[in-house]
């Protein structure tokens, strides 16, 4: 059944086959116009994904463009969420949306998120992005369907490396028991992941076996003839008795010579010269306005800008990082202190790595890259967050030091049973690593922004959990929690690059915060502040302490910068490096001998913020004085897609939002 008029039962428009073919074509040049504009994105699986798409969004399901919320439309559940780019497309075609807002693809304020959110945008059934989880949401849907008697279908999209997650099985095993003829799972079979091929990284076959003992119909199809796309999506439609996978097979990059069957073009989009290029080979160059294009786009990030730059504090002047003549920082991505200390220190045999699919963009497989001979200790477990965990227990059991690590969402929450009762509960030598913490991850969005990592590790008994504040710092605690520190221990670190604030020769002990002082201004940002262990820290009185961890630190003591420049403001800095255990006596220190207290955290309020006022408050009477209290964070809302930077301000985090914090507190004008 082709898209219809929900309202008169008309047919919009019937496809055939061949304009199926030239549908298909002009959305792989719609992706990769829509990629290169957004400059973020996945290419390699949404360029695969497109006959089959142009065949089910607009020849099989039934559903309205001008009635998004029929009840009667088929639902299509996009499980592989990072494939968003085609889903976008898919809705564009189908008359959602105009073609040229594909031009604010992962762009901050656009509704066409790096992974889908279903409140943004009309025909996104859920808000997907974690791997594994979507085809349970359409077993639910499908579920629903049979209980309320209605005859519409649920499709899921899935991928294969997908598959690595336990949470897909179970979905699996529950469709075919319950009989669920009504639901069709659709896999973009292109054999490729992150990390390598999916046989390589971990094979999930035989898959078709897998489904059919399951109690499933498979239709294993070439994924991009149409002919039999059309003829397996009818089959599945029709399906008596048993729910449907269509195994379709595909190939990576489809129909760009370039992308074909190459794994770096998993996450990666096209400049504007490989866009023309793609364009080229698609038969496609001049099939579309790039001029008015692109400037859907670039009119849209201005007003972005013009948005964020009118809500910013204002100062004397503009004391935004190399802004100025002066106080000029290096920067470096903090994940890159992690993959250089695992590069210098993987020698010891007892370290065994653990990637999950994402090992070069976090770093972990420098334990390896430059010493091919510890390829022995690194164990690859793809998509599978829960495994890679408790793999790691089973090695700490047997005296190794495992290390495991995976984006900060999935290494503290997709697998928290796991760390509660077989890391912390067993109390097991695990290093856990969460990268790409914070908002820092940009443009992926909210399922991959990691804003609340602080709240479950340190809520866990037996954890330690640092937060360093740049790559040397990271460097530094990496190596300490290799071999200081036994036990469940998790370290937090961002993506983007961040200002490098400390130097080799910078004192560092974990559990012993450190004290940053603003000397006055110098031409290196790092030199105008001087540095000690909170144990060695004399007092100076200041009007106010800044008590932050991580990249927001830095964010502090550029703070410190404003708040000395326009009002000549004495700040004590506390970088709180490990976050759990507290270097509680600098805290206690603080409330005695500073006149206000501001926490400053790139994560949800309060994961920093609340254990430091636990220690505060009990000692308010012992002080005796009250001493002003507030915190900075993310305000209790979700991240979106944006530029690390814009989402800095956006969420009132940057240096200026501290400020003006401490100017409201201490009440200056």
């Amino acid at each position: 059944m082709p898209l219809l008029d929900s309202k008169t039962g008309k047919i919009i428009k019937d496809y055939s086959i061949e304009e199926l073919k030239e549908r298909a074509n002009y959305m792989r040049g719609l992706d990769m116009i829509s990629l290169c504009s957004g400059a973020s994105g996945h290419s390699g699986g949404t360029l695969s994904m497109m006959d089959i798409l142009a065949c089910l969004y607009l020849k099989i399901a039934r559903h309205d463009p001008k009635n998004p919320n029929w009840p009667d439309r088929d639902r299509i559940i996009w499980s592989a969420g990072h494939k968003a780019p085609a889903l976008y497309v898919s809705l564009a075609m189908s008359g959602y949306f105009q073609e040229e807002e594909l031009a604010k693809l992962r762009m901050m304020g656009s509704p066409l998120q790096g992974h889908p959110h279903r409140k943004d945008l009309a025909g996104v059934e859920i808000s997907s992005g974690s791997l594994g989880q979507g085809l349970s949401v359409a077993v639910g849907v499908a579920y629903a369907a049979k209980l309320d008697k209605k005859d519409y279908k649920t499709f899921a999209i899935t991928s294969d490396g997908e598959h690595q997650e336990g949470s897909i099985w179970e979905a699996v095993m529950e469709a075919g028991n319950f009989k669920l003829n009504n639901l069709i799972n659709i896999i973009d079979f292109n054999r490729l992941q992150i990390d390598g091929t999916v046989e390589e990284v971990q094979s999930i076959e035989p898959l078709a076996d897998k489904y059919s003992a399951f109690k499933w119909n498979v239709i294993d199809i070439d994924g991009h003839d149409l002919n039999q796309i059309s003829d397996a999506l009818n089959k599945a439609y029709n399906s008596a008795d048993k729910p449907t996978l269509i195994l379709a097979r595909t190939i990576k990059g489809k129909g760009v010579s370039f992308m074909e069957n190459v794994v770096g073009w998993h996450g990666k989009p096209p400049n504007k010269e490989e866009m023309a290029k793609a364009l080229t080979e698609l038969g496609l160059s001049n099939r579309f306005d790039l001029d008015k294009f692109f400037k859907v786009g670039i009119d849209h990030l201005a007003m972005v800008e013009k948005k964020l730059e009118a809500k910013m504090p204002k100062f004397s002047r503009d004391f935004w990082w190399n802004k100025q003549s002066s106080m000029k920082v290096e920067m470096d991505p903090t994940r890159m202190g992690m993959g250089r200390a695992l590069e210098e220190n993987g020698g010891d045999e007892r370290i065994v790595c653990i990637g999950a699919d994402i090992s070069d963009s976090i770093t972990i497989s420098g334990f390896y890259k430059k010493n091919p001979e510890r390829k022995n200790r690194w164990i690859s477990v793809g998509v599978a967050e829960q495994g890679g965990t408790t793999v790691a227990v089973g090695l700490a059991k047997e005296g190794k030091i495992p290390v495991f690590g995976t984006y900060g969402v999935f290494s503290s929450a997709r697998n928290l049973d796991q760390i509660r009762v077989s890391v912390c509960y067993g109390d097991f030598n695990v290093l856990i690593v969460g990268a790409h913490g914070g908002v820092s991850v940009g443009p992926d969005g909210a399922t991959h922004q990691e804003l609340e990592s602080l709240f479950q590790m340190c809520g866990l008994p037996n954890m330690r959990v640092g937060s360093p504040i740049d790559s040397i710092e990271t460097k530094k605690m990496t190596k300490a929690m290799l071999f200081d520190i036994i036990g469940p221990k998790y370290i937090r670190f961002a993506r983007e690059a961040t200002p490098v604030v400390t130097e080799e020769n910078t004192p560092f002990k974990f559990g012993i915060a450190n004290i940053y002082r603003l000397r006055g201004e110098k031409p290196n940002f790092k030199d105008a502040f001087e540095v000690k262990l909170s144990t060695e820290y004399k007092s100076e009185n200041e009007d106010l302490t800044i008590i932050s961890s991580g990249p927001e630190a830095a964010e502090a003591m550029r703070a410190a910068w404003i708040l000395k420049t326009d009002y000549n403001i004495e700040t004590r800095i506390i970088n709180m490096h490990t976050v759990k255990p507290l270097d509680k006596e600098a805290i206690l220190r603080a409330a005695k001998e500073t006149k206000a207290i501001i926490t400053a955290e790139e994560h949800q309020v309060g994961g920093l913020g609340n254990p430091i006022a636990a220690v505060v408050l009990p000692a308010l009477a012992s002080i005796g004085k009250a001493i002003p209290f507030d915190m900075i964070g993310v305000k209790d809302r979700f991240g979106e897609s944006g530029l690390s930077w814009q989402l800095i301000k956006e969420f009132e985090l940057a240096a200026e939002h501290i400020a003006d914090k401490a100017r409201m507190m201490l009440k200056l004008k």
